[in-house]
């Protein structure tokens, strides 16, 4: 019996590199523990399934209304704006909780910002949120806070082989990450967390060195062809994202995973 996949959202974090803009940008990648049921250890973007409460009408009422109607509008075969506004949601969501990123703002327009020791105070919340003490919709109350949507720029879509015993249909998103904010992985979800330029990460995923799954590389050889995040942002303006699924083939006791375009991604994991 095929699984029908779960909605889910991943967002590519970008910076500018060491030297600035001049020096290219960096991507985040985070490593998915090793317990974890979907891609053990491998090296991802942040993000996740939708949950019930992404869906929630009144997460409508914390996002400035201009700016969620041009994020929906974008985001094409969502069967209605109350899944598209769960979509977005868990996309700003999951960022928080495995990378400690908050895209949000105040709803005067400034950035996030939070009395005395900023980063302990993130902490505080995603612990709590991850250990289902607090929900996010009740962070963005108490901080007076509203979800920067526009800072989400849609960029591809994938959808986990037929043959997974996990699927997600998962929307990609380009995103800056916000002035004055630091990544900080859960160290639950994901276990380690690496700044690295597009071309660094093809290099060491050629050689062995970390484990990436074919959305991850596919993605990371689009990044590449662009010298900085400005490139990449504009690139999304009017693009026609169309959904990618790969397929499982089980070969020489490995299960690989083959891309529409003829591509095959080995080693996933073992058969046995």
């Amino acid at each position: 019996m095929t699984i029908t996949p779960l909605d889910a959202s991943t967002v590519v974090l970008m910076r500018a590199g060491p030297q600035g803009n001049d020096s290219g940008f960096e991507v985040l990648l985070v490593r998915r523990s090793s317990k974890s049921a979907f891609v053990p250890s491998a090296y991802v973007f942040p993000g996740g399934k939708v949950e019930p409460d992404d869906c929630l009408p009144e997460m409508a009422n914390y996002c400035r209304k201009k700016d969620l109607i041009k994020s929906i509008s974008f985001l094409d075969g969502v069967p209605s704006a109350q899944s598209a506004l769960g979509i977005l949601t868990a996309a700003i969501r999951e960022t928080f909780e495995e990378a400690g990123i908050l895209l949000a703002r105040r709803e005067n327009g400034n950035p996030a910002s939070f009395d005395k020791n900023i980063e302990g105070q993130l902490l505080s919340y995603r612990t709590d949120l991850n250990r289902s003490k607090l929900k996010f919709l009740d962070l963005l109350k108490k901080e007076n806070l509203v979800l920067a949507v526009e800072r989400l720029h849609y960029f591809s879509r994938w959808i986990t082989p037929e043959l997974s015993p996990l699927r997600f249909d998962a929307r990609f998103f380009i995103a800056e990450v916000p002035e004055g904010q630091k990544a900080f992985h859960d160290g639950d979800e994901v276990t380690k967390h690496i700044w690295i330029t597009p071309a660094q990460a093809l290099q060491r995923y050629s050689q062995r060195k970390i484990y990436m799954v074919a959305p991850t590389v596919v993605t990371l050889e689009e990044l590449s062809r662009f010298k900085t995040i400005e490139e990449v942002i504009t690139s999304t303006k009017g693009k026609k994202v169309k959904e990618v699924l790969t397929r499982l083939v089980f070969e020489n006791d490995e299960i690989q995973e083959h891309t529409p375009d003829g591509r095959i991604f080995r080693n996933l994991f073992s058969a046995n």
